[in-house]
């Protein structure tokens, strides 16, 4: 009797043990960053192979092959801006490898993820971004550099496996911890110092009607009652300042600090086109997670094949060891940004090293109050015809549409060029030049080319303001009031307009 109550008390004993300190595991966790990262990755890609020869082509808007002759010719070279392409550019390279991104991406979104994989998506994206000029300037373009290469050390060397023989590192998912606060501490600081709007919680009276490219849902977020809008800019506020200091804290803390960081970027992502960026801050949200918690919500083939690999799992000092030196050098790269989080002149968006593994982020300081777009124009000899584009608004009553993930550059470009002037958007000015000669390779960035047949006589850039109309209303989706020539009209004979094409290089 003794003996069986010994053996009792044990038992009780052990459970109690492990209900008070369940062992974490982060078996899960690494197979779903990893999916998402393949999906992260095949848009990006995608992007870039149906727009590259385009945007950055010998032909393109801003040829990168110019671009890397004036780099050279100021001193810089590989290690200033380290891009594959410094072996050769040509666009039969450009597209080729934007290619093999979309069919590596593929790999690892099916299951197979080794580092050799991960570290030639990682070379091959930052290779385009440190080349793609303004139409790669993003924010969100660093953040893919520095996501890509911290996933390269959370997988073996060779093996690909969904649940290969080595634990996740530790140390890796620490680091995209770090990487999640400084997305999520940048952007709410960037709020409070940049706009007052944000202050007096009525951004989210604006923000729908004039980000960059809206979706179907935008109308219905812009007509919210305007308390519910100011509780959005509430909880905005509380939903990315509040929760990063718990991306670090006791594990039922740090996963309902997950859930409230998921469930912002959930409704950002719903409420316009953000490109691919909501989706790749929704990546390390996971790295807070671990598979107790994940197995409750995944199917169970993967719960009990994560548990097998972990009681088969065997550690490799080298990998633990390479993880560990790199959240060291991490840590030191960190210095300036974390001086930057505190400067009260804060820079988002920024990369202290060439490499760009450490960096500083932050998403719409400011919120335009009036939506004005920028709509081109061709006459062919009877009538002015409007060039259409992918997503950005253009006749008031085509629907709105839902882009993202993909990202049409051109059109988020020509939303930014909408609050300058010519003389500072002199790309602009190029691709004009591009449509008077009806150039397959602009009128492919367009949704439908208006002159297929011949190209137009002359073009001009008109300036209006756009205002949403309620979507019950039974109205057009916008109203829009003309506001003036941006740009007057053009013809290929004009002589200004080709000393200007010459002078960039781009005749």
């Amino acid at each position: 009797m003794g003996e069986l109550r010994t053996r009792l008390a044990a038992i009780v004993t052990g459970n109690r043990d492990r209900r008070a300190k369940p062992k974490e595991t982060y078996w899960l966790t690494r197979f779903v960053l990893l999916r998402l990262l393949g999906f992260v990755y095949l848009f990006a890609f995608l992007s870039l192979a149906l727009q590259v020869r385009a945007l950055i082509g010998h032909s393109g808007i801003l040829p990168a092959d110019q671009f890397l002759q004036k780099v050279h010719a100021v001193g810089g070279g590989f290690w200033k801006l380290p891009s594959l392409f410094w072996l050769g550019i040509n666009d039969t390279a450009l597209v080729v490898g934007a290619w093999i991104g979309v069919v590596l991406s593929l790999v690892v979104l099916f299951g197979y993820a080794n580092a050799i994989i991960l570290v030639v998506l990682w070379a091959l994206y930052m290779s385009y971004v440190h080349i793609g000029q303004l139409f790669y300037g993003y924010g969100w373009e660093i953040q893919m550099i520095e996501t890509g290469l911290l996933a390269a050390f959370l997988v073996p060397l060779l093996d690909g496996r969904s649940f290969p023989k080595r634990p996740t590192p530790i140390a890796v998912i620490w680091l995209f911890r770090w990487l999640l606060f400084r997305v999520e501490m940048g952007t709410s600081l960037i709020k409070w110092r940049a706009d007052g709007c944000w202050k007096t919680l009525t951004c989210l009276y604006y923000h729908f009607e004039t980000n960059p490219i809206p979706n179907p849902l935008s109308p219905w977020f812009h007509f919210l009652p305007k308390p519910i809008l100011q509780f959005g800019g509430l909880f905005t506020f509380f939903a990315q300042f509040i929760p990063p200091w718990f991306f670090f804290g006791p594990r039922m803390l740090r996963i309902i600090a997950g859930l409230l960081t998921l469930l912002m970027q959930a409704l950002i992502t719903v409420s316009g086109n953000y490109s691919f960026f909501n989706w790749l801050t929704i990546l390390p949200i996971f790295s807070l997670f671990d598979d107790a918690f994940l197995e409750r919500f995944l199917p169970k083939r993967l719960a009990e094949n994560a548990k097998k690999a972990d009681t088969t799992a065997e550690q490799h000092k080298w990998h633990e060891g390479l993880a560990w030196a790199f959240f060291v050098v991490t840590l030191l790269l960190s210095i300036p940004v974390v001086r930057n989080l505190a400067s009260p002149n804060q820079a988002m968006n920024v990369a202290f090293n060439p490499w760009d593994i450490v960096n500083s982020y932050g998403a719409f300081g400011s919120v335009n109050e009036e939506r004005y777009e920028l709509i081109i124009e061709g006459f062919d000899g009877h009538e002015w015809k409007e060039y259409n584009f992918i997503g950005k608004p253009g006749p008031v009553d085509r629907p709105l549409r839902q882009i993202a993930p993909y990202q049409p550059r051109i059109d988020w470009q020509i939303w930014f060029a909408a609050m300058s002037t010519p003389a500072n958007e002199p790309w602009l000015i190029h691709f004009v030049w591009m449509l008077l000669k009806n150039d397959p390779l602009a009128t492919g960035l367009l949704a439908d080319n208006p002159f297929p047949d011949a190209a137009p006589q002359k073009i001009r850039i008109e300036y209006y303001r756009y205002k949403l109309n309620k979507p019950w209303s039974g109205k057009p989706v916008w109203s829009r009031q003309l506001i003036g020539i941006w740009l007057p009209p053009l013809t290929l004979d004009n002589n200004a307009l080709a000393d200007f094409i010459q002078q960039n290089g781009w005749d």
